[in-house]
């Protein structure tokens, strides 16, 4: 019997591009490569306007803090270093303009791991990871080499997350269909780093293919194994497949390292590999476009960096009416407000949808049906949380836990009232977290 969660909601997958397979996109004429791509300190930049730079160069870093270096994802000449707005809508970050020069010069700081990989050092695999730039590819953008870090001595299972749940994204799929062995390689790296018991590839029922993929691949080995999950979102939240594999809920403001476990997302699996196989850095990733506005729906290896116009173009253009562009998949991702977007490390999608299937109705009121309760995977009320936030009383969202509001959207889908609830309560919850920010910031100027 597949495993699963209390709450969330089967909505439609609209996995339209399952079977087809990852092509390569051809190297774009410009990448503009943001310096935040991850959650921690934005990279500064190393280079400037009329540096030549090659591909797998380090071109941004900060090392004071949490944060990931960026890299070249082509060779080529800077054309610019300027700000430009984050992807999320949220202030500016600095972004590096390079014109392709169409040489695909590798950098010589691109090398691989000096021994073998399989019995590599926990040391060595967190700096190794940590060069390479890599942070969680499946959205969330956390630092890889930090993760590991936390996890030592703490997690007895690492789980890879494999389930994309959210509608239309089918890029990781694809890629257990065709290359788990980087995926399994990857995970047998973070097992030895760790010195974990047992690696779990956590699958949901509707890609039973890749799970058998997955099995094939791993063969004999006993501590490797694979679950099948309920198709259901918002199954690949950490803290729901926790609960499906272990039976263990996550207590608020806890790590899964802190109930034993340690998650990746299965194209970070495989990035960890060839960081450590090849010594590659993260500049390319496997992306789907979709979408009703999509002339040709595909998936695609693009390099960092690469704009939505030029995706598009690939893809057979779009149709005209389009309503919406979004990073991501439709439930958690965001919004886009041109062409002019790049590829980051953590987009697992881009969709285009007319402007029919986007257009929301006004909103309406709560009618108090409870259903928004009921599906919260985080088991909150969010009834009450978007009562509140509309009249700005963020004592009472403190006091109803909205910081553990994990923003899946459940409630907004459910709502026969059409109240935008997930909306509200993001909106309140950034306002809050800014409000802690400035108050840490104060606090620390007075020590």
């Amino acid at each position: 019997m597949a495993k699963t969660f209390r709450g969330g909601i089967h909505i439609p997958e609209s996995k339209n591009t399952k079977d087809c397979a990852i092509c390569e996109f051809p190297s774009p004429a410009v990448v503009s490569i943001p310096m935040q791509q991850h959650i921690g300190a934005p990279a500064t930049p190393l280079v400037k306007k009329g540096d030549a730079v090659k591909a797998g160069q380090v071109i941004g870093r900060f090392d004071s803090g949490l944060s990931c270096p960026v890299h070249a994802s082509v060779s080529g000449v800077v054309k610019d270093v300027e700000m430009r707005p984050s992807y999320t809508g949220y202030g500016k970050t600095a972004y590096v303009i390079i014109e392709n020069d169409f040489k695909d010069e590798l950098s010589e700081e691109v090398k691989p791991y000096d021994g073998d990989i399989y019995k590599a050092s926990a040391e060595d695999v967190i700096e190794k990871v940590k060069e390479a730039g890599i942070s969680g590819m499946g959205g969330a953008a956390f630092p890889t080499y930090a993760k590991i870090s936390s996890a030592i001595g703490k997690a007895k299972d690492v789980i890879i997350n494999c389930a994309e749940c959210e509608p239309y994204i089918t890029a990781n799929h694809r890629l257990m269909l065709e290359e788990p062995e980087t995926i399994v390689n990857g995970a047998k790296i973070l097992k030895n780093a760790l010195n974990v018991d047992s690696v779990i590839f956590a699958v949901e029922a509707n890609k039973k293919d890749a799970a058998k993929v997955l099995s094939k691949t791993i063969g004999d080995d006993k501590s490797l194994k694979v679950e099948i999950l309920k198709t259901k979102y918002p199954q690949g939240d950490e803290r729901q497949l926790i609960y499906a594999l272990k039976g263990v809920e996550l207590p608020a403001g806890k790590l899964p390292a802190d109930v034993g476990c340690v998650i990746f997302n299965a194209e970070t699996s495989s990035a960890v590999y060839h960081a450590m196989k090849t010594g590659m850095p993260l500049i390319k990733r496997v992306v789907t476009v979709d979408g009703d506005a999509v002339n040709e729906p595909k998936n695609i290896r693009v390099p960092i960096g690469t704009s939505y116009e030029d995706i598009f173009a690939f893809c057979g253009g779009i149709k005209d009416n389009i309503g919406r562009i979004i990073s991501g998949g439709p439930m958690m991702g965001n919004a886009q407000w041109n062409y002019d977007s790049v590829v980051m490390k953590n987009t697992s999608a881009i969709l285009a949808l007319f402007e029919k299937d986007e257009k929301k109705p006004s909103e309406g009121n709560c009618i108090h049906c409870g259903k928004c309760v009921s599906v919260c995977p985080m088991h909150l009320m969010p009834n009450y949380l978007a009562a509140f936030s509309k009249v700005d009383n963020k004592e009472m969202c403190e006091k109803f836990n909205i910081l553990s509001c994990v923003e899946c959207g459940c409630c907004t889908y459910i709502c026969p009232g059409r109240v935008p609830i997930v909306q509200h309560i993001r909106n309140t919850k950034a306002q809050i977290n800014a409000q802690r920010k400035k108050m840490a910031a104060a606090a620390a100027e007075k020590m």
